[in-house]
């Protein structure tokens, strides 16, 4: 065997940078605060289904039909698992794939980073209201 036919293929990788790349895509749908709670609902329930109506009723404010394109994307994605039973009114079953749940990890960690920095965000945020408010106006000619 030669050292060509031993390694590994190499899979390709995104270019976040590239405005044509799909990993901006990608990022744009997994960071979302929807995809992030529905990933860690999903991921407690483990490896068992989650209705729709559970789902949403775990999910404070999410709305039906953002809900329903979430969970579509995330099945588009290959991330979740979606069953139905064909019933009137059809029930509907969600649960993470493999890839899915190697998701939740980091999700968990930027989940985890933004409960820890919240405070400090909120007082930056308030002090760039506060320096908003006092500065004067710009005149747009100058």
């Amino acid at each position: 065997m030669t050292s060509r036919t031993a390694r590994a293929p190499k899979r390709a990788r995104g270019d976040l940078f590239d405005p044509q790349c799909p990993t901006r895509r990608l990022l744009d749908r997994i960071g979302t605060k929807w995809t992030s709670m529905a990933i860690k609902v999903l991921a407690e329930a483990s490896p068992e289904e989650v209705r729709f109506a559970e789902l949403q009723r775990r999910m404070p404010g999410v709305s039906q039909k953002m809900l329903s394109v979430t969970l579509r994307g995330l099945a588009r994605d290959g991330l979740v698992d979606r069953r139905v039973e064909p019933t009137v009114p059809p029930r509907v079953y969600y649960r993470l794939t493999g890839l899915g749940l190697s998701l939740e990890g980091p999700l968990a960690m930027v989940r985890a980073w933004a409960e820890e920095h919240m405070a400090e965000i909120d007082r930056a945020n308030q002090l760039s209201q506060e320096h908003a408010a006092d500065s004067p106006a710009r005149d747009p000619r100058r």
